[in-house]
């Protein structure tokens, strides 16, 4: 390491470069120098000399990031144990991926195919202790550049993006633009050079948004510049205008009013969110990354262009083509590109295919596998991405190299058409399984293990051997074919087969997933009562039960979250859309009415056949409610109103416009009849007799 580092610094003295970057330890005086966890921080900043001390930790997000700061003509150093030993070099930055009870593998996949791609890559040259060996192909010289006439945009691209932008508030409304590139297309500052030009000509309000604040700095930064301003934070203000950052939840809560929203980096943004946000703003506009380092824009164009086709079929697309900083064909863009599979996509399948269930096969490759197919793992990874928003390089190596983690992959003439990545949970002893359900230990990596016991209360359920389906995704051009169904059936095979105590999964509740992972014998224990950080959505848990202890323990899971979820409804989860939980309420188990005693009864009567005051009924109209609901008495209407005003006590004026009824008397009266209904249904015979006498 010493060696190579004194290498590096000699260089770095030699070119005396002014915007030179080192990004891991032993940096020389005087340069601009971060750690992988600042990286981040340096984007959309330019740097001529680059150096990466891997010695330091490699981290694929913050490596992918700071290699699109180098400008055309700069210098990358990578500075790497021997690449016939990389395999076997603890990284420090191994601690992301590491898990409680497992050991990594050694030597590490991951690293073994970056070293053998470094190898027999022509356009770079190694240097060792035993010499230099120079680059066997020559990198073209600097190709011409279509420059724009705007003075402010350095392409012709970023011009014709800037006046897309301004015709967005311009032109006619509910007509939104998608920027669509890859990385370093100047598309961030397409916004900010618009932004501002909106501002100069005496609209009021931008807003802008993002999954995290640090992604619009450099869209701020070509704003202020713009307006001839500094930039300070994420608020600019000039003349009678604001340009402003509000975070997407924000967005979605409070709805504050502007004349345009840019979306910067939507293909890290859940694709729900993203849908709120075009119902609510009938002017805006998105930027996504095509292939990025933080979520990618193939999910997005499969996701959420689907949407704008139906719901804006008049949106538009632009796409930057030419680099900013280097020329186009780079040869560093594309070696970065393979090296993190940023370019990943899964195989080209026309929508008709005709395909039988009999005609696929599904496998469970181990990660060597994986990593010695690099066609397969392209696919694989291809798949991953385009199913889900947030997919970074980082779970590359997490895909080769996770110490519990199992690929699933299906094909059909020797093509993927379904993957899944499975993860080992639990097994914990006795004394460490009491300290995860009194809250004083979170192992990593065993997310359904120490939710059981710290979130549900089972004391005994992280000692039990779980499966985690951590990604599931068919393609999309042959989904609602049954493929998903009989994936799920060879994991559900493969883990009895492997003696797990029961089978889970937990992902971002959207209603839709619900159904399908209960169509397959999943039930649910838990909702999360916080949106999630990576998802913006309460997560779901399923349980699977598949031995005699994972019966027991998801007999005891299901009683708990059965009196957890109704007492949820009320707060934290009074806003959680109905239609999500109307497929989990139905599969709770509530007592039987038949042991409601007879003063609950007629207090139920009196409510619904006479005027007795809702405040006054409120816990006899619950349990009906629960119950009607469970048992599917009710249309989805009613359901809905039910939901909203009973369970998740919202106020009567949100309801009746919710419902489109005219006030708190009409809902009133609504849930009385609806009430009527259920009470008739489960009424015994004495509460049916006073109920004919009270009508006569």
């Amino acid at each position: 390491m010493s060696w190579s580092i004194e290498q590096a610094k000699q260089i770095v003295q030699a070119i005396n470069d002014p915007n030179t970057l080192w990004i891991g330890e032993h940096p020389p005086e005087g340069i601009a120098h971060a750690d992988n966890r600042q990286a981040l921080q340096h984007l959309g900043r330019e740097s001529g000399l680059l150096i990466y001390n891997a010695f330091s930790g490699f981290d694929p997000d913050a490596f992918g990031a700071v290699s699109g700061t180098l400008t055309g003509g700069g210098l990358l150093l990578l500075l790497t144990p021997s690449l016939d030993q990389w395999a076997e070099y603890g990284d420090p930055e191994a601690e992301r991926i590491t898990v409680a009870n497992y050991e990594l593998p050694r030597p590490s996949h991951f690293f073994t195919r970056l070293a053998k791609l470094l190898e027999t890559e022509p356009t770079i040259a190694r240097t060792t202790v035993e010499g230099l060996k120079a680059a066997q192909t020559a990198i073209p010289s600097n190709q011409p550049v279509p420059v724009s006439t705007d003075p402010s945009c350095l392409t012709e691209d970023q011009s014709n993006a800037v006046e897309a932008i301004i015709h967005v508030v311009k032109g006619h409304g509910r007509r939104p633009l998608v920027l669509s590139s890859d990385r370093g297309r100047g598309k961030s500052s397409a916004l900010g050079i618009a932004a501002a030009r909106l501002i100069e000509a005496g609209y009021q309000r931008i807003l802008v948004t993002a999954s995290r604040q640090a992604a619009v700095e450099s869209l701020f930064s070509m704003a202020a510049n713009e307006l001839g301003m500094e930039a300070h934070g994420v608020e600019l203000h000039h003349q009678q205008g604001v340009i402003e950052y509000v975070a997407p939840d924000r967005l979605i809560q409070e709805k504050p009013r502007g004349d345009l929203l840019l979306v910067d980096e939507a293909a890290a943004i859940p694709t729900p969110v993203l849908i709120k946000l075009l119902e609510h703003y009938p002017r805006i506009a998105f930027a996504t990354t095509v292939h990025g380092y933080e979520g990618s824009g193939l999910g997005f164009n499969h996701r959420f262009k689907k949407h704008l086709d139906q719901q804006r079929p008049q949106w538009r697309e632009i796409q930057l083509k030419t680099p900013i900083r280097w020329a186009m064909d780079d040869p560093l863009e594309q070696l970065v590109f393979r090296m993190l599979a940023l370019d990943a996509e899964p195989t080209q399948i026309e929508p008709e295919q005709s395909l039988e269930s009999d005609q696929f096969c599904v496998t469970f490759p181990d990660q060597k596998q994986l990593m010695e197919d690099e066609q397969q793992l392209q696919q694989f990874f291809g798949l991953l991405v385009l199913a889900h928003y947030r997919t970074t390089p980082r779970d590359l190596w997490h895909l080769l190299d996770g110490p519990n983690l199992q690929p699933v992959v299906v094909t059909h003439n020797q093509q993927i058409i379904a993957v899944a990545l499975l993860a080992s949970e639990g097994e914990f002893s006795a004394e460490l399984a009491e300290q995860i359900w009194l809250g004083r230990r979170r192992p990593r990596g065993h997310l359904l293990a120490q939710s059981l016991a710290a979130h549900l209360g089972l004391r005994t359920a992280s000692t039990l051997k779980g499966l985690r389906i951590m990604r599931i995704a068919v393609h999309p051009a042959l989904q609602s074919r049954g493929i998903g169904q009989q994936l799920l059936k060879a994991i559900q095979n493969y883990a009895r087969n492997q003696a797990y105590d029961y089978l889970g999964v937990s992902y971002g509740a959207e209603t839709r997933l619900i159904r399908f992972w209960q169509a397959n014998g999943m039930k649910a224990v838990r909702i999360g009562v916080h949106p999630g950080a990576s998802s913006s959505q309460q997560s779901v848990m399923h349980i699977q039960a598949l031995s005699t202890s994972g019966k027991s323990m998801l007999s005891q899971a299901r009683t708990s979250y059965s009196r957890q979820l109704p007492a949820l409804l009320a707060e934290p989860l009074s806003q959680l859309p109905a239609d999500l939980l109307i497929p989990l309420l139905k599969e709770i188990e509530f007592p039987p009415l038949s042991n409601l005693t007879e003063q609950q009864w007629l207090d139920a009567v009196a409510y619904a056949f006479g005027n007795r005051a809702y405040d006054y009924t409120q816990g006899i109209i619950k349990t009906l409610t629960l119950s009607s609901i469970a048992d599917g008495l009710l249309n989805e209407s009613d359901e809905h109103l039910l939901i909203k005003r009973v369970l998740q006590k919202q106020s009567w004026s949100e309801c009746a416009t919710a419902l489109n009824l005219s006030g708190k008397r009409a809902t009133d009266d609504r849930i009385r009849t609806i009430l009527r209904k259920a009470i008739l249904h489960y009424a015994d015979s004495a509460t049916a007799e006073l109920i004919r006498r009270i009508k006569d």
